[in-house]
């Protein structure tokens, strides 16, 4: 008698998100990377509601192999900003929920330089400090390369140093493994994709939209974005839909 297949796992979306802050006034630049602390509260809130799990991408990846099958969805946040620990993190805990914070190791307690030349509001990172915070308040910590560079305008062995480096960084910071990736800006190329399998990561996110699956390559995971616009009925129909899953080029 034949055992009963497996049920295969529903398309998972990973979040991402930048600043969980109050907007800047109108006209600023990217205004649309901020989602204020309450609209977060409210998503996380309905992720509960609806009975999923928000995870790190550590405790993602079975889910992403097929190894776990499950109401889940993943949460990242891009860049390290402080106030992901002052108005994410007490939403989270309070869910029981996991996340993935990509951070930059060089600028850790400064501000988000490489955003100057576009006239983006400078604020401030994380430091040490709350890095550990972070990672003691059940959250993880991923690699964003160590100056939040443009991977296409750096030559291969100034690429690869970012990506080792920044890693072995926060590793040594943090006393804990970094195996999680993202492509600062969401560029790169296919060398880049076999540098992040070189560095030793298990995950690698990128910014093409789309939900995940097993059939993913785990070097090259879309997302699924959420930014200050996205209304409660949008968010559920980005998480529970197909809405991201269309083709967008």
């Amino acid at each position: 008698m034949s055992s009963t297949p497996a049920r295969p796992q529903r398309p998972i979306p990973i979040l991402v998100y930048h600043q969980i802050s109050e907007a800047p006034p109108k006209g600023a630049p990217f205004r649309s990377l901020y989602v204020a602390p309450r609209a977060f509260a409210r998503q996380m809130a309905l992720l509960r509601l609806l009975g999923y799990r928000g995870l790190s991408m550590g405790a993602l990846l079975p889910y992403l192999r097929g190894e776990k099958t499950g109401r889940v969805v993943g949460i990242t946040f891009d860049d390290g900003y402080q106030n992901n620990l002052t108005h994410a993190l007490p939403v989270l805990r309070r869910h029981g929920f996991s996340s993935t914070c990509y951070a930059v190791s060089k600028l850790l307690g400064k501000t988000n330089e490489w955003d100057q030349g576009i006239g983006i509001a400078q604020v401030p990172l994380m430091n040490a400090d709350e890095l550990r915070s972070w990672v003691a308040g059940g959250q993880e910590v991923g690699s964003h390369t160590q100056n939040h560079v443009r991977l296409l305008q750096s030559d291969a062995v100034t690429a690869l140093a970012e990506m080792t480096g920044d890693k072995s960084a926060l590793e040594g910071l943090l006393a804990t493994p970094v195996q999680h990736f993202c492509y600062p800006f969401g560029e790169y190329d296919q060398q880049h994709v076999a540098m992040a399998r070189q560095a030793g990561f298990q995950t690698v996110t990128t910014t093409r939209r789309g939900r995940s699956s097993a059939v993913n390559d785990l070097m090259e995971l879309p997302r699924v974005p959420v930014v200050r616009a996205t209304s409660l009925p949008v968010f559920w129909l980005k998480i529970a839909t197909a809405y991201e899953d269309r083709d967008r080029t």
